[in-house]
Order: C-alpha cells, then sequence, then structure tokens
C-alpha cells in the first residue's frame, strides 16, 4: 500500500543530520530555542518536498518562505553528499534542487507585483493537500500565508480552506 502522507523531516533526512541541523542553529549565542528551529527544519523540508513533487508547477518560482528556511537550505545544500541523497533518493521527485539566490526586490521588479503574487499563492494548495491545514507552528515561515494571516486579517482556517479549493485530494500526485 502506497504512503499516503509524506515523510517527516527526521525521516528525510536521518536522526543524524537532523540533529546537527538543529544543533547549528541553536548552538549560537542569541540563537532561538529547539523547538522553533525544528519548526523552521520541517518547513524548509516542506518546501523541498514541494518542489521536488511539484516542479513542473513551482520550479523556478521565488521562495515563498522565510530567511531563516533559506539559511536552513543553504546549510544542507553544504552537506554535499547528505544533499545530494535528500535530493535524488528521498525527495518524491528524485532530481537535484537547485537554488539561486536572488533578492525579492529584483524578482519582483521581473515579473511584476501580479505575477509574483499569484505565483507565491500557488504553495497553499499544494501544501495544505500534502500536509493538511497551516498551523501556528509554520505559520512564522511562510511569507505569503503570514501575511494573508496578519495583513489581510485571514484565520488560519479561512487560509486553509481556500487552498482546499484549488487542491488535489491529498495523497494523489
Amino acid at each position: 500500500m502506497p504512503r499516503t502522507t509524506p515523510p517527516t523531516a527526521e525521516e528525510l533526512l536521518g536522526s543524524g543530520l537532523h540533529e546537527e541541523v538543529v544543533r547549528h542553529f541553536t548552538t549560537p549565542p542569541g540563537a532561538p530555542d529547539t523547538a522553533l528551529v525544528t519548526d523552521q527544519v520541517r518547513e524548509c523540508l516542506r518546501y523541498l518536498y514541494l518542489i521536488s513533487r511539484h516542479p513542473d508547477r513551482l520550479g523556478g518560482l521565488f521562495l515563498p518562505v522565510e530567511q531563516d528556511i533559506d539559511e536552513i537550505w543553504h546549510y544542507l545544500i553544504l552537506q554535499t553528499r547528505e544533499y545530494r541523497e535528500l535530493c535524488e533518493q528521498r525527495l518524491p521527485g528524485g532530481h537535484f534542487i537547485h537554488h539561486r539566490s536572488i533578492s525579492y526586490d529584483a524578482y519582483q521588479a521581473a515579473p511584476g507585483r501580479e505575477t509574483a503574487a499569484e505565483e507565491a499563492l500557488r504553495w497553499i494548495p499544494l501544501y495544505t493537500a500534502a500536509f493538511g491545514p497551516f498551523d501556528e507552528a509554520a505559520l512564522p515561515h511562510w511569507t505569503v500565508v503570514r501575511f494573508l494571516h496578519e495583513e489581510l486579517g485571514l484565520s488560519l482556517a479561512e487560509i486553509t480552506a481556500a487552498g482546499e479549493a484549488e487542491a488535489p485530494v491529498r495523497g494523489a500526485a
């Protein structure tokens, strides 16, 4: 029987690398606590999972997550052997996920604000289909979701409902 829920961050990274990443980001003076970093690692892996699973719909789009998630991705990339294995053997697409840094201002100037907003909104239905509703632990890490919640006053349930109206059936390709 095929698995209907995505693997956890720890399953994707393996317990050793997962612990290493969390330790790396909790060790410096003034670093966030273990619970927050664990959430950040989870959301980074969810981001990579979605890119891997939906390269045709998400490939090349601007990173819709906060800088902390991008920093975790950078750390994972530097673990070259483990990162290649993650991309090619553990994530659903089975292909290497490349990274290219570009500022939000530069990105927004290229396609325009409307295109940038539309691309950012593509993530919500794919996220909710794969992982269920956004919750308080995921909220701080997804830029567009946080904007919808904090600036436009939408509840997490409303954001999830909007995503589910657009989403494929959970667990379906």
